[in-house]
């Protein structure tokens, strides 16, 4: 893959990258630099023969400076593919009324324009192509393209950290082959024991093939496919018992088949695209499958294959899975388990059981394993990434203005210690927060703290985030309790068969009606502190 920069890189206007890959060659946007209007600089620094060579252009949103050199390109030859989305398409008609010649306008009112598709993949020559809505205007997209060897994310006027940045489930393709075939074995051969699966902590009750897994089930009533990440015991050749917190998604699932008296058909994948286990790992939406939602983020579909004997689907590229499914009634000891809140917390219960009918794995497999202990850890700040993002998604998906950021301390064992950054609007705006943060499908899974601060304190930063609450939070006004919120068997304070806790939602900002007379912060201004580096700067270096 290679790209040619033909404006809009260093300077503010004409915004047009080239990629080419074996021959076939891609313009992405076609801007114009309104500084620079009436000099050749107006347009992007195509030669003719670069236009001429173009199969397609793909224009991803109506603002002048990506779209309004389009019938520029036209008028000098261009006769490849245009795509771009529904809604820029009717938006671009006023940008090039406004910033096009009549000629040029008329030329891409004469043009045929194709639909760019968002979260479905696009084959174009050697690329498959993948758009994301990015909510900058109506219609507006980012892309990844990738190549036989390498793959690209395209932004436009959206950055990652940006609030209106959003990616698009994109459901999995359905394979016949893949790596995970290269070995199938049935009936006699059917040996769990045949993989190392590691006694993880000194008191586990067992070995766990699955920390780092995916178990598979499908919907009896919806037919969606839930791919969460539930621990799995090794309990013999053919045996493996699965444990899942009350209210999981897998639970809820299971028992839907069990109320009909018929076995849940289940699949354990064990090594894998590490996207897959950090959507697994977290709390997303009932009815929203995690091959959707992990596709949406790398911006292409997982391919999968469906098992022999349940038709489940399994990833095509996995190292191991298991297939089978767990029987009503039959059951058999789990755990100990040393768990991410760094206890053995749960100790050992009967769980369910699957009967292992298939294996498939890949040669020489690698098994995939997570090691949770006490934080912090990899696996502890792996959670505290994906979660603080997805709350932060979720209170402003359900209409919540003026968040800052947010974040998940692994102190808090990744989930028991949440805190969100507000610029306050109203009275009762950081209530708002605190109680959208702590009951929001991301947050709401066995909490215990949840921390509102205002857009002057980092909420990544511990030392501020307890300042903030030691000078700007009184107990007995801005600390509220919910009870009996969702928690489970894993939460160490809690007394066995109970699965429900309560939070305390901290108010640490500063009131709103005391905003205008609040003391100030002891601190220097950026002006100061940019005064002193200058008048300091050589003793600074």
């Amino acid at each position: 893959m290679r790209l040619a920069l033909y404006g809009g890189f260093g300077e503010k206007g004409r915004t047009c990258l080239g990629v080419e890959s074996g021959g076939y060659r891609l313009l992405l946007d076609a801007g114009v630099k309104t500084s620079a209007v009436g000099t050749r600089d107006y347009y992007p620094a195509l030669s003719r023969d670069d236009i001429a060579a173009l199969d397609t252009i793909v224009i991803t949103h109506a603002h002048e400076d990506h779209v309004a050199a389009l019938g520029w390109c036209l008028a000098q030859g261009f006769r490849g593919r245009i795509l771009m989305t529904a809604e820029t398409h009717r938006e671009a008609d006023v940008t090039l009324a406004g910033y096009a010649t009549p000629d040029e306008y008329a030329r891409v009112k004469a043009a045929a324009v194709d639909t760019l598709p968002v979260a479905a993949p696009l084959r174009l020559g050697p690329f498959t192509v993948v758009a994301g809505r990015a909510g900058h205007m109506a219609g507006s997209v980012w892309l990844t393209l990738a190549d036989a060897s390498t793959r690209l994310a395209y932004c436009g006027d959206t950055v990652p950290s940006s609030p209106v940045f959003a990616t698009d489930p994109i459901p999995p393709v359905v394979v016949e082959d893949g790596p995970v075939l290269q070995n199938v074995l049935k009936g006699k051969d059917v040996d769990v024991l045949r993989f190392p699966a590691p006694l993880l902590h000194e008191q586990d009750g067992g070995r766990y093939i699955g920390t780092d897994d995916l178990v598979i089930m499908r919907d009896p009533e919806q037919g969606w496919v839930n791919c969460g990440t539930y621990r799995s015991m090794v309990q013999g050749p053919d045996r493996v018992s699965v444990w899942i917190s009350p209210g999981k998604h897998g639970r809820q699932i299971r028992e839907k088949y069990w109320k009909r008296r018929e076995p849940c058909p289940v699949l354990i994948s064990c090594g894998h695209d590490p996207l897959l286990f950090l959507a697994g790992g977290n709390e997303i939406r009932f009815g929203l499958s995690e091959y959707d939602y992990a596709a949406g983020h790398r911006g292409a579909p997982y391919d999968v294959i469906e098992s022999e004997l349940y038709g489940l689907p399994m990833p095509a590229h996995a190292e191991i899975v298991l297939e089978g499914a767990m029987h009503p009634g039959e059951t058999a000891p789990e755990g100990p388990f040393g768990e991410f809140t760094g206890y053995y917390a749960g100790g050992r219960s009967d769980q369910p059981v699957v009967r292992v009918e298939r294996i498939y794995h890949r040669n020489d497999p690698i098994l995939g394993i997570a090691c949770p202990m006490v934080p912090p850890s990899d696996f502890s700040y792996s959670k505290c990434v994906m979660k603080a993002g997805m709350i932060w998604d979720e209170v402003e998906r359900a209409g919540l203005s003026g968040v800052r950021g947010v974040w998940v301390h692994e102190a808090g064992c990744a989930r028991m210690f949440n805190v969100i950054s507000i610029k306050q609007a109203y009275a009762g705006h950081a209530k708002q927060a605190a109680m959208l943060a702590a009951s929001c499908q991301s947050g709401s899974y066995l909490g215990r703290f949840v921390v509102v601060v205002d857009d002057d304190v980092d909420p990544t930063n511990l030392e501020e985030v307890i300042w903030a609450m030691c000078t700007r939070c009184d107990p007995a006004e801005d600390i509220d309790f919910i009870r009996r919120h969702w928690s489970g068997p894993l939460d160490p304070r809690l007394p066995r068969g109970v699965t429900w806790n309560s939070r305390a939602v901290i108010d640490a900002c500063r009131p709103f009606e005391m905003l205008g007379e609040f003391p100030p912060v002891v601190k220097a201004s950026a002006e100061l502190r940019a005064r002193v580096l200058k008048k300091f700067d050589d003793q600074l270096k």
